[in-house]
């Protein structure tokens, strides 16, 4: 396996931050490695040196991994054009609008975009994959493509990244675990608490009992920073800042931060990669 995917227990859970950070410290131990999002909705879009149009987040995880964006690492992007409408833009380009009475062929596009996934898998050593929102909506899964749908097509083993500054987070894990169809569950193989303030170690009750529940493991706490990094959708963080250089440079700068307060809390990254690799 060269893959792994983030989910999340909810949108602006984290997990296309923590994701660019991954790419960052596979590329910083000089993996080869590129971001993949199945399916995205968001407006917030990036345009590829190749005229591809993209979500901002894959752009930003490819900058993360030391690369120019393309239109493989987000081949379906649904942009929502009121009233019910949608944009689809498959591979980087417009390629259909859909609403209620004019539906997406989904095993078609399904298939685009994991053609565009074996393609980054064949050339890259690593592929880290982003989920979209909860893979749990459970009037959702039956057409879902980047969550559920990628664990099946292609048996990707897979991260929960669970917002403990939303409360609730054992029970969002727990929860979120539970309702995944049976079918994919073994897949789900760990977890990482986010934007945890104060002491950790206070968590470590409730932790041991979400593993020995699910049979997961807590991959660590990742504490939380004042950081910025680029908008997805409506959920994501806006605080933080920047410094005055290059806008790439200094995202990648603030994604060392993350790394390196990540690692020193005891986040545990090099064993994400090594699960990667079984």
């Amino acid at each position: 396996m060269k893959s792994i995917l983030f989910l999340g227990t909810s949108s602006g859970a984290g997990k296309t931050t923590l994701d660019a950070a991954f790419c960052r410290y596979l590329a910083r131990q000089g993996i080869k490695v590129a971001p993949f999002k199945g399916s995205n909705l968001s407006l917030n879009s990036y345009v590829t040196l190749g005229g591809e149009e993209i979500g901002m987040g894959q752009a930003f995880q490819a900058w993360a991994s030391g690369l120019e964006p393309t239109g493989d690492m987000n081949p379906v992007l649904l942009k929502p054009a009121g009233n019910g409408r949608m944009q689809v833009i498959l591979r980087g380009k417009p390629y259909m609008d859909i609403d209620r009475n004019n539906a997406m062929d989904r095993e078609t596009v399904m298939q685009k975009a994991c053609e565009s996934y074996d393609k980054l898998v064949e050339e890259f050593d690593a592929v880290v994959c982003e989920g979209s929102g909860s893979p749990v909506e459970l009037n959702l899964i039956k057409t879902d493509m980047a969550n559920v749908g990628m664990m099946r097509a292609r048996n990707v083993t897979s991260i929960l990244v669970a917002d403990i500054e939303r409360g609730g987070v054992f029970a969002a894990i727990y929860g979120t675990w539970l309702l995944l169809p049976e079918d994919v569950r073994p897949l789900m193989k760990g977890f990482v608490i986010n934007r945890f303030r104060g002491d950790a170690s206070i968590l470590g009750d409730g932790i041991e009992k979400i593993e020995k529940l699910t049979g997961m493991r807590c991959f660590g706490v990742v504490p939380y920073e004042t950081l910025k990094f680029p908008e997805e959708d409506s959920m994501s963080e806006v605080g933080g800042a920047l410094g005055n250089g290059d806008i790439h440079e200094e995202l990648v700068k603030n994604l060392d931060r993350l790394i390196d307060s990540a690692i020193e809390a005891g986040v545990d990254l090099q064993g994400i990669y090594e699960l990667m690799l079984e």
